[in-house]
């Protein structure tokens, strides 16, 4: 409920709440604030746009929604937070590339879910081989320092476009897949064929800034902020099979986490 007084205070207040909230709104009893609307309408024009589309300045959103300026930046806001608009000083917005979607809770191959996503993956093989382990290696995988293992390194794209610098080092018994074609093929399908499918796995995500060889490899300036998962992977009876450090590109992918809520104790 608004009380309206007599001051010019309350009767500006009263005419911008109005305003930004709308009287058609109002006759429908949908107290949705406008910026939030403005917001949706424009996330329904961005799925049907191609990334580098231009969008609405927040001059023209004012006149298209009826409403003021910091209306419209706040919506505008919001889809430049997700990753959705990519805000280019000068010139305007523009419908950002599509972020990439990974569940934690589930293991698939980077593959598989590009294809899921409606991308075509594939590889660039920067090195592989054969190599004595290391010693975060060798307990990763929970063999003897200085047992010979499988690496490869890669840069994973999606759509032609770098998403990941990738390190992988391998059981040694998993050497054919030195011969598999892994610059358009999946290192976990290719497993499979060989007898050793990787059936689970465990996970740590944290973040740094790009550096060194990796900036040139994604093409990206140094210290873009990245995304950095290392994981083991198991073989069906439950032996380490894979130890691997992906890097993505923060603003090209995104991690998702299914969790359920862990309720107190009595009495906490």
């Amino acid at each position: 409920m608004v009380r309206i007084d007599s001051s010019r205070a309350d009767v500006a207040s009263l005419a911008f709440w109005w305003r930004e909230w709308g009287t058609e709104s109002m006759s429908q009893r949908n107290f949705t604030p406008r910026y939030f609307e403005i917001e949706q309408a424009l996330r329904q024009r961005i799925e049907a746009a191609q990334p580098g589309d231009p969008l609405p300045s927040e001059t023209e959103l004012c006149e298209e929604f009826g409403v003021s300026r910091m209306t419209a930046r706040a919506a505008m806001k919001e889809l430049v937070r997700e990753g959705l608009v990519r805000r280019e000083p000068g010139r305007g917005s523009f419908v950002a590339q599509q972020l990439v979607h990974r569940h934690l809770s589930q293991l698939m191959s980077f593959s598989d879910e590009m294809r899921r996503r409606g991308m075509t993956p594939s590889s660039k093989v920067i090195d592989s081989g054969v190599r004595p382990a290391s010693d975060l290696e060798a307990r990763a995988l929970e063999i003897p320092v200085g047992s010979e293992v499988v690496f490869l390194h890669r840069v994973r794209l999606a759509d032609n476009t770098p998403m990941a610098v990738e390190f992988s080092v391998l059981q040694e018994k998993c050497s054919p897949i030195l011969d598999e074609d892994l610059a358009r093929g999946s290192l976990h399908a290719a497993l499979g064929k060989l007898g050793f499918p990787p059936v689970s796995g465990r996970s740590s995500v944290t973040a740094a800034a790009i550096a060194g060889q990796d900036a040139k490899l994604l093409q990206l300036p140094r210290h873009t902020p990245m995304l950095i998962e290392r994981r083991i992977i198991s073989d069906d009876a439950g032996k380490p099979l894979e130890y691997t450090e992906s890097r993505y590109v923060s603003e090209r992918y995104r991690l998702e986490v299914e969790f359920v809520v862990a309720h107190p104790s009595i009495g906490e």
